[in-house]
């Protein structure tokens, strides 16, 4: 019986040459795994299999490139990763600017320097939320942040790139990633705190 890493590497030589059912196995293998992280990036479903395919075609054509320093999962995860942000790229080109500004999802505060918040839309995280509740609200909450600050959470706080890695990703510099990032993670506090599931346990 061939191991896992006697089985990535008749499939990476069957790649490499093109082989049809290597890359049937490719898509078999990694497709449901690697669609829920372009699902992460881009809320529309179609966009999400679109971007999968791409990176899939990308990565059977690029197979010559691979140098097995690191497992193809990896290579592949960040080849889905490039494809997801090349489309949310060119929604942003298309849409000139988000429907949700970031600062309107930033907490406010007065001249006092108190945060202008009704008291009953803050409640402590630890009440009685499960995880999979918990999990399901924090990716709805995610999903409403502005693309740009969505894009730099996921790959950050979830993927858990590197500020580098991040910058690389998004052609970037790493000071403006860990402002977005500080900003991202405010407008998702508050986004929790104002979510009526949230809320109410």
């Amino acid at each position: 019986m061939l191991s896992n890493n006697d089985v990535e590497r008749e499939l990476i030589e069957g790649l490499r040459s093109g082989d049809r059912h290597a890359y049937e196995e490719l898509v078999r293998r990694f497709g449901g795994r690697f669609f829920t992280t372009a699902r992460r990036y881009l809320r529309s479903e179609a966009d999400a299999c679109d971007a999968v395919q791409d990176a899939f075609l990308c990565a059977f054509k690029s197979m010559h490139t691979f140098n097995g320093d690191s497992q193809l999962s990896t290579w592949l995860h960040r080849i889905v990763v490039n494809s997801a942000l090349m489309r949310l790229r060119a929604r942003h080109r298309a849409l000139a600017r988000t429907s949700i500004e970031i600062d309107d999802l930033l907490p406010r505060f007065d001249t006092n320097g108190n945060w202008i918040e009704d008291s009953h839309l803050s409640a402590p995280p630890e009440r009685c939320i499960e995880a999979s509740e918990m999990k399901a609200i924090v990716r709805e909450c995610i999903g409403l942040l502005p693309n740009n600050y969505r894009s730099v959470l996921i790959l950050r706080d979830i993927d858990e790139f590197d500020t580098e890695e991040a910058a690389n990703l998004l052609n970037l510099t790493s000071s403006t990633v860990k402002v977005r990032l500080h900003r991202a993670r405010q407008a998702l506090k508050v986004l929790l705190e104002r979510h009526p599931d949230f809320r109410t346990r």
